[in-house]
């Protein structure tokens, strides 16, 4: 049997610039460039890749953290758009946000 692991995201982004500020500034990311239109963010486990467009994707990709208050304070300090406030859900919290381009992101923290 094949095994496929999910390597690589992509999303929208209306405006690249601010999208990779506030990546940098709430999450620590840093961004390959490859032209004026896409940048990606390499290295872990699941990369992902930023292009230029309108109309944000609608999957809802989800990054685990081990401090979701930390997390939350630091999205919302960047401008992130709190959408869904910190719930429960079985095995953990987590809350959504929206980035500058109006992509919904959620993070998540499982409960030890």
């Amino acid at each position: 049997m094949i095994k496929i692991t999910p390597n690589y995201m992509e999303m929208k982004a209306r405006d690249i610039s601010a999208t990779k500020r506030f990546y940098a500034d709430a999450l620590g990311f840093t961004f390959t460039d490859y032209g004026p239109e896409y940048a990606a963010v390499e290295g872990g486990p699941v990369q992902l890749g930023f292009a230029t467009g309108g109309e944000p994707a609608v999957p809802l990709p989800t990054f685990e953290t081990d401090n979701l208050e930390a997390a939350l304070e630091s999205v919302t300090q960047a401008g992130g758009e709190i959408k869904v406030p910190v719930f429960a859900y079985p095995g953990g919290h987590r809350f959504h946000f929206l980035d500058p381009s109006g992509n919904e992101i959620a993070i998540y923290q499982v409960d030890t």
